[in-house]
């Protein structure tokens, strides 16, 4: 076993959420198709994105103190999960000592490739749907990844689970994730050159805003992400919503040209397109890629596109990351299902 997980005791405690946006009902699964839910169209109430002056998301947040709004949490215990597939532990962030799954040791002596997965729905806890597969239409587990020969970390975030800290909504949670592939890097089985960054939803948003905040991953795959967080329920966005900057510091769209490594950002014909829309016209990036899935859904998408990025990044063994992605491979990809 890994000297950096310790097995701990945990208790499944499932959670549903339903969320009302514009008189619309939307049932939207997190991580597991069960137990998180998420509203996969909030819609952006900007007119076009101020690149504030140039600045970097990084440059923009330096000084800044958040003014995050004390609500509701439910700390729920960490599942067990199988032992063949997760340890479970704790790695450092900013706010201390974060919940997590990773992959256990192959013991075979080689440094392998790892992708940190954000999950939707309520992004700040993680559950049994880390491992749980959903149907070929809803397959929210990111399981083609581990299937492929990739190792895997589920982090949790600050607030979620039995946390410290609490729920700041898309900001000091951006440095967990970074936390989290800072101290992946330096398990002796993981190579650090090849961390690879994904998340659906709510975590797609998540992976974008760490892209654009730290060039540290070797490529970011985001499903389905917000433009702007201000389409997104209360429970989302725990912060003094009357501060402008409190919402700009948390939405992507205003940063991309802050992505430094590659980064490529997909949603399905029949989910979230008005936010991918939005982002690639205005976006003069050349790091960031985005991809609009014909045929496909907000969850549709994830079983077939991450069966083909699992493979892709499998063979992404150079020196510097080479992964490239076409329209016709995605639709062919999407047919495979």
């Amino acid at each position: 076993m890994s000297r950096w997980f310790t097995i701990h005791l945990g208790v499944r405690i499932n959670r549903f959420f339903a969320i009302g946006l514009c008189g619309i009902v939307l049932f939207l699964i997190g991580c597991s198709g069960e137990s998180k839910s998420d509203q996969s169209n909030p819609s952006s109430s900007s007119k076009g994105f101020n690149q504030s002056s140039g600045r970097t998301l990084a440059e923009a947040r330096k000084g800044w103190t958040t003014q995050p709004q004390m609500i509701a949490e439910e700390k729920t215990p960490l599942p067990n999960p199988p032992g063949n597939l997760f340890l479970k532990g704790t790695y450092n962030s900013p706010i201390g000592k974060l919940a997590a799954y990773l992959s256990p040791n192959p013991n075979d002596g080689k440094k392998h490739p790892l992708i940190i997965w954000i999950t939707g729905g309520d992004c700040n806890s993680i559950d049994d749907g880390c491992w749980t597969e959903g149907p070929p239409n809803n397959e929210q587990s990111a399981s083609a990844y581990r299937k492929a020969g990739l190792l895997m970390m589920f982090p949790s975030l600050r607030g979620g689970n039995q946390n410290p800290g609490r729920k700041e909504g898309f900001y000091g949670e951006v440095d967990d994730v970074i936390a989290a592939a800072e101290y992946i890097a330096k398990i002796p089985y993981v190579d650090p050159n090849r961390i690879y960054l994904g998340g659906h939803s709510t975590g797609g948003t998540m992976v974008l805003l760490a892209s654009e905040l730290s060039n540290k991953f070797r490529a970011v795959f985001s499903f389905g992400p917000a433009d702007d967080v201000r389409g997104y329920p209360a429970e989302y966005i725990p912060f003094n919503t009357r501060i402008e900057n409190e919402w700009k510091l948390r939405s992507p769209g205003y940063w991309l040209h802050s992505i430094q490594s590659p980064t490529f950002v997909l949603e399905g014909t029949d989910g979230n397109r008005d936010s991918l829309l939005k982002m690639k016209k205005e976006n003069s990036n050349p790091n960031a890629h985005f991809f609009l899935v014909e045929g496909a859904s907000h969850f549709s998408i994830l079983g077939p596109i991450n069966n083909f990025l699992a493979k892709k990044i499998m063979q992404d063994t150079g020196p510097r990351c080479n992964i490239q992605i076409t329209d016709a491979e995605l639709k062919q990809a999407l047919r495979s299902r």
